[in-house]
């Protein structure tokens, strides 16, 4: 009975968050930037729609910022107390801006039902300057995040927020327009609620998301039973069981499983077949891999719980 262990290391890129560095920390500055002048914007114009916006935008910054932060975390080693580094810091990042963008969600629902009740002035001219800056800065952020947002969950977060103000930046164009144009000013909550109502769904998916991760769930999407029946497929593989695939930050995932083989067969050759497998098919580095006969499982079974 033996137990192969593989790796491949940390990427020499670092995680996948951190290939994208540069570019989140362009955005976190435009979106810093243009904070300010939306929320005096809001301020001046009194506008429901704006000030949600500029929510948004406060998120964005508390969020990026938080996601540079996870990802300098995530660079640092391993060590005897954290076997695995720092890398779950981008999911617990992710996590946090999901909960954040829910609780403002809600906030936002609430301030637009009382505006209904109570529709306050609006400055439409300043409020539709404000919201075509901001949509040109929300455009140039989501073109800086939108490669890594595709491998890094936690830069899929400050990406959702992006685009959540970027639709929000054309909610509050449209409102201002409304009000330009009919005077009609439950235009400003009515698209601050819409505002609000867009951003659950999606920030309840990548909430999900990470708590699959930090539960140690299968990642979405992969065939687990795939696996297992590539793995019996093995030469001299008779059975496999305690199987298990979770991801430890975005772009790694890793496995570790038992693989039962008949007597006389090569361990050594079955490890390097199973871990050649798992990269070339499956695209995972990180395997530990116990080796057992048909009589060591049998006396494993027998074994009380």
């Amino acid at each position: 009975m033996g137990a192969g262990h593989s790796h491949g290391g940390r990427p020499a890129s670092g995680s996948a968050g951190a290939r994208h560095r540069r570019n989140l920390l362009i955005a976190l500055g435009l979106t810093t930037a243009y904070l300010v002048a939306e929320v005096v914007g809001a301020l001046i114009s009194g506008s429901l729609a704006l000030l949600a916006d500029a929510a948004h935008m406060l998120t964005d910054v508390g969020g990026m910022a938080l996601a540079l932060l996870a990802i300098w975390f995530a660079a640092r080693p391993p060590n005897a107390s954290k076997t695995y580094g720092y890398l779950r810091t981008e999911v617990l990042a992710a996590l946090a801006n999901a909960v954040v963008l829910l609780v403002l969600a809600i906030y936002i629902l609430y301030e637009a039902y009382e505006r209904v009740l109570e529709p306050p002035e609006v400055l439409s001219t300043p409020m539709l300057i404000v919201a075509v800056i901001g949509l040109v800065v929300n455009l140039i952020s989501m073109r800086l995040l939108a490669a890594g947002s595709k491998e890094s969950l936690n830069l899929k977060g400050a990406y959702f927020e992006v685009l959540a103000d970027m639709l929000g930046s054309i909610g509050v164009i449209v409102s201002a327009l409304i009000i330009m144009f009919t005077g009609w000013t439950l235009a400003d909550p009515i698209i601050g609620a819409a505002i609000g109502l867009f951003i659950v769904p999606r920030t309840w998916a990548l909430l999900r998301h990470a708590v699959n991760i930090l539960l140690e769930g299968t990642p979405a999407g992969f065939d687990l039973g795939g696996l297992e029946r590539a793995l019996r497929a093995l030469p001299d593989v008779t059975d496999v069981h305690d199987l298990h695939v979770w991801t430890i930050t975005s772009g790694i995932d890793a496995m570790s499983g038992h693989l039962v083989i008949g007597d006389g067969a090569d361990q050594q050759a079955l490890l390097l077949k199973a871990r050649e497998l798992l990269h070339e098919q499956f695209g995972i580095e990180h395997s530990t891999i116990q080796i057992e006969t048909a009589a060591s499982r049998a006396a494993e079974a027998e074994m009380p719980v």
